[in-house]
């Protein structure tokens, strides 16, 4: 293949593209500000967990084909230039942090040949791309930019990269097109949905994706609010109303709510992109759904305290998970810590278990305690909090967990574990939503 891609931010967004287009036969050069992370990335080796990736890097980088640099000059050959870097929630506000975005696109104008494309895989608020168009025309007018935003679920970033359920790109002109398909053309060869779309549009599949999907987490939440006051079950209800196609059963399951680094901030700079273009009443829905998201959260301490004591000062409450969600080592505004922080802060002496993410929530919360395995977790604990639903929780002997304890008291926030064989094994078992 003829075309030279860079990418521009190498985190977890940056670092899967650039590993993936390498596997299709591309020359790739990732750039980063971040020293470390490049001579990481450089050596083979990833600074996150994310399965399957480890080993494609790896594997890329030994055929010479993908390479990492601090040297914005280095992506001077490059005909395609995918823009990975974050966009975090301001400190003062919801609205979406650009200065990375806007620095990465400086960064390389100075670059860009003839001809060059640089495509925006962020999540910006909608406005952005024409708005950096407009700046890319003055600073590199022999450049032109669309947007492709990227839909990657964590623990799945290869298969999501590699075969996406859909691929959208924000084009304004044919030949920006023209040269995406070319780039994508293995991956439309397996028969993945093309939308072409505008600027806008293209900025707001995103956030409009990740905004519905938070409204169906937090509608089954608010539905476990419910079953609970009304005696009802809400894993029964989910799995009910999850057979009709219209609803279907994925994202039902009721818990302590969403959490990492895209659904909290993407909702919430999207009802502030909302206010800023006069349209705030349309997406006012959004701010019940942050809400009962958190609510999920201050839920699962009420039962905590409801179980012990409202005084927890005299308790140990091991908690079985620290990530957002498994099989990745994102800590980012998780539900899991954030509770774990809150009951600690109550007075309880609190302990956390995760299998990949003890060193990301150590930096986090460093006041914490943390152990490196699920018997010492629980050892002497009074009670024992399910939230995250990694396997290895799933699959825990309850039986054996038993002696290690002083109360035999689990409370599964997610309603992930399998309720009659903890409660045959003599365990007090609470799930939300389920009153039984």
């Amino acid at each position: 293949m003829d075309l030279i891609l860079s990418v521009v931010g190498c985190g977890y967004l940056g670092a899967t593209h650039a590993a993936c287009m390498s596997s299709l036969g591309f020359r790739v050069i990732g750039v980063d500000t971040d020293p470390d992370k490049v001579a990481m990335l450089s050596r083979g080796e990833l600074p996150f967990y994310e399965p399957g990736l480890d080993t494609l890097l790896a594997q890329e980088m030994k055929t010479g084909r993908l390479s990492f640099t601090t040297d914005f000059s280095a992506v001077a050959d490059a005909d395609v230039h995918f823009v990975c870097v974050g966009t975090p929630q301001i400190k003062d506000g919801l609205a979406a942090d650009l200065t990375y975005v806007k620095a990465a696109v400086a960064a390389i104008a100075p670059y860009l040949k003839e001809g060059a494309l640089v495509v925006g895989k962020s999540t910006v608020p909608v406005g952005t791309a024409q708005s950096l168009r407009s700046e890319l025309a003055q600073s590199a007018p022999q450049a032109d930019l669309a947007w492709n935003p990227e839909f990657l679920r964590e623990g799945f970033a290869v298969e999501d990269t590699l075969t996406p359920n859909r691929l959208v790109v924000g084009v304004a002109n044919d030949r920006a097109e023209e040269i995406l398909k070319e780039v994508y053309e293995p991956i439309i060869a397996l028969g993945t949905p093309w939308i072409r779309a505008d600027l806008p549009t293209a900025e707001l599949v995103k956030v409009a994706a990740n905004s519905f999907l938070a409204t169906k987490i937090s509608f089954i939440n608010a539905m476990a609010e419910v079953c609970e006051a009304a005696g009802g079950d809400v894993t029964v209800l989910a799995k009910a109303i999850g057979y009709d196609p219209r609803i279907g059963n994925r994202f039902l399951q009721a818990g302590i709510g969403f959490g990492g680094g895209c659904l909290p901030k993407d909702i919430r700079a999207f009802m502030a992109r909302a206010e800023e273009l006069g349209a705030k009443q349309a997406l006012e829905f959004l701010r019940e759904i942050d809400a009962i998201n958190l609510r999920a959260r201050q839920r699962v301490i009420d039962v905590v305290r409801s179980e012990l004591s409202e005084d927890l000062t005299q308790y140990k409450i091991a908690i079985l998970g620290a990530t957002f969600k498994p099989d990745s080592d994102d800590v980012r505004d998780s539900p899991a810590l954030d509770i774990s922080a809150q009951l600690q802060a109550a007075g309880a002496t609190v302990v956390v278990h995760d299998p990949k993410g003890i060193e990301p929530a150590r930096k986090r919360f460093p006041s914490l305690q943390y152990s490196e395995s699920v018997t010492d977790c629980v050892k002497a604990a009074d009670l024992i909090l399910h939230l995250t639903e990694w396997r290895e929780y799933r699959e825990l002997d309850p039986s054996v967990l038993g002696p290690l304890v002083k109360n035999k008291i689990v409370i599964d926030g997610r309603n992930a574990l399998d309720r009659d064989k903890w409660r045959n094994a003599g365990w007090k078992f609470h799930a939300l939503g389920r009153t039984d």
